[in-house]
């Protein structure tokens, strides 16, 4: 496969393309960076375990060395977690105040700080290893809240080391198992992963459906109702300022 060909969205596309050190720069980007949200970190980790097994050839159509893998990712995935600790502690809430765009998304950023507050900072950050899009959010977050470096890295280091060698390790059995083609996998390899990464959304998601029925809300409804009405009065005061009012004087002249 060529460069040109790549799709960065395409896990089997990028091992294939890059190897092993694809998996590490992937897996660094989304969670250090903020923009990294989007990238595909549980079924890339998933199929590069099948492209370690004895079917990788096969099935992806490339080989990696799954002792790398094992030793390598954890590594690349703690150091990415420190970076993104280290840049929420530096730039503090601005760095999610923004509109959303292609590359961000602020109720990922929101449900990062319902976790944070609801589950305490040791478990929040341990399960969002395990959740879309919280994952890459919750590092940022926890430096924003002064959740302290040493503190920070007991636990990302735990979470990270289970989630990257559990999502390798089912990819490897599966791999190992499984005769034929990618094509001829990708539904299974979609549902394990699937039903690993989304069981918190669909019970948060189940939450909110009883709650609709009773005419309530859920706790995460509420919590993001009220960030939405704080990040628009911080944003409505940043541009009273920039335009040389007061928000006092702001209302005054109203």
């Amino acid at each position: 496969m060529t460069i040109e060909a790549l799709n960065v969205l395409s896990p089997a596309s990028l091992i294939s393309t890059f190897g092993v050190v694809g998996v590490w720069v992937i897996i660094f980007v989304e969670l250090a960076v903020i923009v990294g949200f989007f990238l595909p970190g549980d079924s890339l980790l998933f199929i590069a375990g099948v492209a370690a097994s004895g079917a990788a050839n096969t099935l992806v159509g490339t080989h990696l060395n799954f002792a790398a893998l094992l030793i390598g990712t954890p590594i690349v995935a703690i150091v990415g977690s420190q970076v993104g600790h280290f840049t929420g502690a530096k730039l503090g809430r601005r760095l999610f105040d923004k509109p959303d765009s292609r590359f961000f998304k602020r109720k990922y950023a929101v449900r990062a700080e319902f976790y944070f507050n609801k589950y305490g900072a040791a478990k929040a950050v341990v399960v969002s290893r395990f959740i879309v899009g919280v994952r890459t959010f919750v590092n940022p977050l926890a430096g924003m809240l002064e959740m302290s470096s040493r503190t920070f890295f007991l636990w990302s280091t735990l979470g990270n080391v289970f989630w990257v060698e559990l999502m390798l390790v089912l990819g490897y059995e599966l791999g190992d198992k499984v005769k034929g083609n990618i094509d001829s996998v990708i539904l299974p390899i979609a549902l394990v992963v699937a039903v690993i990464t989304l069981i918190p959304l669909a019970l948060e998601m189940l939450k909110e459906r009883k709650a609709a029925k009773r005419g309530e809300e859920t706790e995460l409804q509420v919590f993001e109702r009220q960030q939405e009405a704080e990040y628009h009065a911080r944003v409505g005061a940043q541009d009273v300022a920039v335009a040389g009012v007061s928000p006092a004087g702001a209302r005054h002249r109203k």
